[in-house]
């Protein structure tokens, strides 16, 4: 723990460690809202790359707000109310908000479901609208805390603040990376509203601190000041240097945040797309930036002004990840993240509290402005990333966008004139040159994820990176990396059983997750109308990779392709369906994926079948506690349920439904099949007939109470508790590693 804060230390280190630990549990706490926030956001209004942008941006403006307003306000305050007693309130706010939000965002869905929405675009802009009224207020709250505790601290010790920002941002960071991976123990244990829970009651815990810490020490009057201690003050900069300071900040904002946009597709081929991969990175650069914090705060002791050349490290370390993430370096998970991540974000850690010191020498005001403008920056880079860049061109040259800014500024300042001619000097301009070559070496040094299939198709657009390789029947299809499926006969079972297991003539059937596509031209050789949802808008395009009639088909006036979130379409539909089937991206673990296996999930369902229609739910494996979670949210939600292991044996096919599910002989499942839909069923088959096909399915038969009795203590998946996505502790205790 930092100990030498310069301000506050001489006069009472006791003092120190209560604002370091103030500032290390709000940082904890605010990205335990973070989290979850962004998960109940998911769970009203759909798991789609536009609402985690507005999420995200909307907690990032409301930060800058609070950090923009409360700097202001306490620059005019007249000092009735000591800042630690305004500390206290915004804490006790923040606390309340854990309670709020949930719902007040069932509000805005409820309200939205009303209001008769049908487009994408009304609704994204009516959710955006809801969600930012829901949550602007309250990170402010968040985003006013550094403020407020700059002005508690010069409240007691006046002109010896001049570091406080850098210290209490110390603090709020390592907060951050206990908050990257102690949330998700709790939402394990305890469920997302058990967690929020939680993060109240600490917040109530500070909010009770610091008015017991106001009453034990008040502010002290000028003439009650210790004698300041030796320490580095920082000139006011010039009007000039102001705008270069808020404009590097800007930067530092955009570029952090807009490559790690870069960072999850890049990493996701060897991290998976699980909750603790995304953890794993985040909690990576939050640490990286603690201990660039940490070194700046020890570096400004006696350093007044860095080295120029330090800006052309930053066009070098937002590089790097061109040659740690290529398929050619043969490195480890961790060895390629860290050497990815680390470099870029210590430098970052060093760069934006000296930044903020420099520009506010203290004052709030001052800091709360210029922290507003690192995170409108930090709102910007993902919307540049993810909509202006990623779409058109490959990661790695996006990276080299964000770093050549900062090569340009490099060149330059080592390029100024300065009277004399001496070996500094020299060095001066010449590593600047030479950091930007070697940055440019590891650029063409190296390659794509994609790089590696020699046969492939690329598509790329806002939600990810799409290839499509290989040949026969050994295609794949990945996104951003990471294997979606294959050409396998049971995504033609998830649409040919169902259909045949009906009491009635099918009319139409509706299949959640494109993939390669199989499923839906399975339902199509049935001769009824199909809708297609799918969530990445560049899977559908490569169809024809797949199946040499993809094309043909999605002209037919049978089909129907929707980009969209299943969960937020079944909801916003009027249609009913004889048929929905759904096989939710892999790993079971996969991040939201529990939003297509829950109760509050299959009540919308059943909102959209007819009367005995059947809802056919693939579950591709999972721990004993998945398997038995799955089963007891389909039990709870419909009376008639049967489960049969896949053809290959790896995986369920579940059929549910409101009424009696006939249990019919292989040959009267055959004979129910349009021709069409044999010759289908039959292009993969194994056996001699689809009697036979189907037979072998129906001996793999087991009973719903068997998957249950695996783990008969296991609660049914819900919104609420997603089992398969939070698993940690569990394997933990089982002695397993990863997701299986």
């Amino acid at each position: 723990m930092e100990a030498n804060l310069i301000s506050i230390s001489i006069a009472n280190p006791r003092l120190t460690r209560w604002f370091f630990a103030f500032f290390f549990i709000s940082g904890f706490c605010s990205l335990l809202y973070e989290i979850i926030w962004l998960r109940l956001a998911m769970a009203q209004f759909g798991v789609t790359s536009a609402l985690v942008s507005i999420v995200l941006s909307t907690f990032m403006a409301g930060l800058g707000l609070g950090s923009w307003a409360s700097g202001r306000l306490l620059g005019k305050t007249t000092g009735k109310v000591p800042a630690l007693r305004l500390y206290a309130l915004t804490e006790s706010l923040i606390g309340t908000s854990a309670l709020l939000v949930p719902v007040q965002l069932a509000w805005g869905r409820s309200l939205l479901e009303r209001s008769g929405l049908s487009s994408s675009a009304a609704y994204y802009l009516g959710s955006g609208l809801w969600i930012a009224l829901t949550l602007i207020p309250w990170c402010a709250c968040m985003g006013a805390t550094i403020p407020l505790g700059m002005k508690a601290i010069r409240d007691r010790f006046r002109e010896q603040s001049q570091r406080s920002f850098s210290f209490l941002y110390l603090a709020n960071v390592l907060g951050a990376v206990a908050g990257t991976i102690g949330p998700l123990l709790l939402i394990e244990l305890y469920g997302f509203r058990g967690a929020l829970k939680v993060g109240a009651g600490l917040n109530g815990l500070l909010a009770l601190s610091a008015i017991l810490l106001s009453l034990r020490w008040p502010v002290v009057t000028r003439q009650e000041l210790t004698v300041p201690a030796q320490t580095t003050h920082f000139p006011q900069p010039s009007t000039s240097h102001n705008s270069i300071l808020l404009a590097l900040l800007f930067m530092t904002g955009l570029t952090s945040m807009g490559i790690e946009v870069v960072w999850i597709r890049q990493y996701t081929p060897y991290l998976t797309t699980v909750v603790y991969a995304f953890a794993s990175i985040l909690g990576l650069y939050l640490l990286s930036t603690y201990i660039g914090s940490q070194i700046y705060r020890r570096w400004s002791r006696n350093h007044a002004h860095e080295a120029g050349w330090i800006w052309v490290l930053v066009g070098l370390f937002v590089l790097l990840p061109a040659i740690t993430a290529s398929p050619d370096v043969h490195l480890s998970k961790l060895l390629r993240l860290v050497l990815g991540v680390a470099p870029f974000s210590g430098l970052l850690g060093f760069l934006t509290p000296m930044l903020v010191d420099r520009w506010s020498g203290g004052d709030p005001d001052r800091a709360g402005s210029a922290y507003a403008v690192n995170i409108v920056g930090c709102i910007v880079g993902p919307l540049v990333s993810g909509f202006l860049l990623l779409p058109f061109i490959s990661e790695r040259w996006v990276l080299l966008v964000f770093a050549l800014p900062w090569l340009v500024l490099g060149i330059y300042w080592g390029s100024r004139r300065q009277p004399g001619v001496t070996r500094a000097r020299v060095w001066q301009t010449v590593i600047p040159y030479a950091v930007t070559a070697l940055a440019l070496i590891v650029l063409l040094a190296g390659k794509g994820y994609e790089d590696r299939f020699a046969h492939r198709q690329v598509l790329r657009d806002h939600t990810a990176t799409i290839v499509a390789t290989g040949e026969g029947r050994n295609k794949a299809l990945l996104v951003n990396g990471y294997g979606i499926t294959g050409l396998v006969p049971s995504t033609k079972i998830m649409a040919h059983l169902p259909l045949a297991s009906l009491d009635h003539t099918p009319h139409n059937a509706l299949v959640i997750c494109f993939g390669m596509g199989t499923t839906f031209r399975a339902l199509l050789s049935w001769g009824i109308p199909v809708t297609a949802v799918e969530l990445v808008p560049s899977v559908p395009q490569v169809f024809g990779y797949y199946h040499s009639n993809g094309p043909e088909l999605l002209k037919s006036p049978l089909s129907h392709v929707v980009i969209d979130d299943g969960r937020r379409y079944l909801e916003r539909t009027t249609e009913e369906y004889d048929v929905v089937t759904l096989d939710p991206p892999p790993p079971v673990q996969a991040a939201g994926s529990s939003l297509l296996y829950s109760k509050e999930f299959y009540a919308i369902v059943k909102q959209r079948l007819r009367p005995g229609g059947i809802l056919q739910q693939w579950l591709p494996y999972g721990d004993p506690v998945v398997q038995a979670s799955v089963a007891r949210a389909l039990q709870e939600s419909f009376p008639y349920v049967r489960v049969f292991h896949s053809l290959s044996g790896a995986g369920f096919h579940f059929l549910a439904s409101d009424q009696p599910i006939t249990k019919r002989t292989a040959d009267e499942l055959a004979q129910r099949m349009p021709a069409k839909a044999v010759a289908d069923l039959m292009e993969w088959g194994s056996q001699p007939s689809a009697a036979a096909q189907l037979g072998v399915l129906l001996g793999k038969e087991i009973s719903l109470q068997e998957m249950i009795s695996q783990a008969p203590d296991a609660p049914a998946l819900q919104d609420d508790r997603p089992e398969n996505e939070y698993y940690l502790l569990r394997r933990w205790r089982s002695g397993q590693e990863g997701p299986r």
